[in-house]
């Protein structure tokens, strides 16, 4: 490799991330962009061949043209001198095969939870008539939001359309997640990759590989004559409908499954929100009515008329004077023509404050009455009008005064001084 770090004059190696049959992944600068990516470089023993370097550029040009969430995205191809490789987006986290190593069998909702993301990015790539042809959990990154994206398109396909002569060196670097077509060497269609896609279903749920065994042909055949092995052998708390899906999508002919990855991906989404819907009422069930002495269950009695939340009772020997906003509202008639007003805390007002119980236009504001629509005249009063009638009635009674007064003086009864 022409510099050892530097591809193209643009592309600084920093890091090898991973390695794998086919090709070996680093870290790298973009140069002209600024920015971090991963370039997967294809092994030496790859690129010998012109027929696959084309195919293989062919088939990057169309991954470099799909654009989805659930799929890492292409950059670019290139080659330099003798290298040729394949730039993508970097992507910060772990893949999923780590994942199953460190937790072992996943949460339910978690693994469906990732079988939709898988199914979308793979569902897309149908629609493009694009066949992935190695899915496994090593190709199925990880990022720091949880988003799961599908990665390594391409490699398999070219392989497999152009050495299927000595596929036997390279290819069975996964054999655990391939199709019965795939072992028995037939070209992969999305029906092969929803084998896969069950496999890996399979090993989240479990937290093992469905089938084992000591060599790659004890394996392959496992694959093609084998019993299907259930996950709720496994975990007997798994739902029923999921078993049977998986057993569906690992059927041993490309008929007995989904045809592509999209319908796998809506049946799963299904499974989900039922599993969820059911844990919902599971958790409701729980909540048991309070009981009292002797198990009897308590009886609570709603009251008639809805409180606000910051309302309390008082003893019932205080006088309700609520306060509450002044609002107007429809009243509500008891059978005998008045609602009893609630028990509300004793709150007096202090002389000359205007009453809460009182609408602005004069109308009983029946919210802070609590309902109460009993007599209650409103009277307004003038601004000084109590004390000129004070003054009036103390006048009166200085007049009375004196003209009583008078008579005895002119008796003589009182003399002046």
């Amino acid at each position: 490799m022409p510099g050892e770090t530097l591809l193209n004059q643009r592309y600084e190696l920093v890091a090898q991330q991973g390695s794998g049959g086919m090709s070996v992944i680093y870290k790298a600068l973009d140069r002209m962009l600024g920015r971090m990516v991963a370039i997967k470089i294809l092994r030496p023993n790859l690129t010998k061949d012109p027929a696959f370097l084309d195919k293989f550029q062919q088939e990057a040009r169309s991954v470099a043209m799909m654009s989805h969430p659930n799929i890492v995205t292409v950059h670019d191809v290139g080659s330099d001198g003798a290298t040729h490789y394949i730039v993508m987006e970097m992507i910060e986290g772990n893949d999923l095969k780590k994942l199953i190593k460190a937790r072992g069998g996943l949460p339910l909702d978690k693994a469906l939870e990732y079988g939709v993301q898988i199914c979308a990015g793979l569902g897309f790539a149908h629609r493009s008539q694009l066949v992935h042809a190695d899915v496994k959990p090593q190709n199925i990154l990880i990022n720091r939001e949880g988003v799961l994206k599908v990665t390594d398109f391409g490699i398999a396909q070219a392989y497999t359309d152009t050495m299927t002569q000595t596929r036997s060196d390279v290819v069975w670097g996964s054999p655990h997640y391939f199709a019965p077509e795939q072992a028995r060497g037939e070209s992969p269609t999305p029906a092969a990759d929803v084998y896969s896609i069950g496999i890996v279903l399979f090993e989240m749920f479990t937290g093992r590989l469905p089938y084992v065994g000591s060599s790659q042909r004890e394996l392959a055949l496992a694959h093609i004559q084998g019993d299907i092995p259930r996950i709720k052998d496994f975990n007997a708390e798994l739902p029923d409908d999921l078993n049977n899906v998986i057993v569906k999508v690992m059927g041993k002919r490309p008929n007995d499954r989904y045809k592509h990855a999209d319908q796998l991906g809506h049946i799963l989404q299904e499974i989900r929100e039922r599993s969820r819907r059911g844990a919902q009422q599971t958790a409701s069930g729980r909540m048991a009515p309070p009981t009292a002495v002797g198990g009897q269950p308590v009886r609570r009695s709603l009251p008639s008329t809805p409180r606000p939340a910051s309302s309390y009772s008082a003893p019932a020997s205080r006088a309700p004077i609520p306060i509450a906003p002044r609002r107007s509202a429809p009243v509500s008639q008891s059978p005998r023509g008045s609602a009893a007003m609630p028990e509300q805390p004793l709150n007096p007002l202090p002389p000359g404050a205007p009453s809460p119980l009182l609408n602005q236009d004069g109308t009983i504001n029946v919210e802070a009455t609590g309902g109460y629509t009993g007599p209650f005249v409103p009277r307004r009063q003038a601004k000084g009008e109590g004390a000129d009638i004070v003054t009036i009635v103390l006048v009166i009674l200085a007049f009375l005064a004196v003209a009583g007064l008078a008579p005895l003086y002119l008796l003589g009864v009182f003399p002046l001084l």
